[in-house]
């Protein structure tokens, strides 16, 4: 599970990008341990739009019968 929320991190985003609070006060207000992930919210944001701050799938697990599939597949 992911320590963040997406509507957690667009609330953050949109109320930085809204201007009224800067990154050290908006990560104090809403108790992150630093800014740092907020500037990297934000920056995926502005080149990605609101896919840049969704989860990802990342290490998928594959079954050992999948495994096993794609191996006699590629033979």
């Amino acid at each position: 599970m992911a320590k963040y929320s997406e509507e957690f991190k667009l609330k953050l985003v949109t109320e930085y990008l809204d201007g009224h609070l800067g990154y050290k006060s908006l990560a104090k207000k809403y108790n992150l341990p630093s800014k740092t992930p907020l500037q990297d919210w934000v920056r995926a944001y502005k080149t990605q739009g609101i896919e840049g701050i969704k989860r990802r799938e990342i290490n998928k697990a594959y079954s050992v019968q999948f495994k096993l599939d794609t191996i006699l597949f590629m033979l």
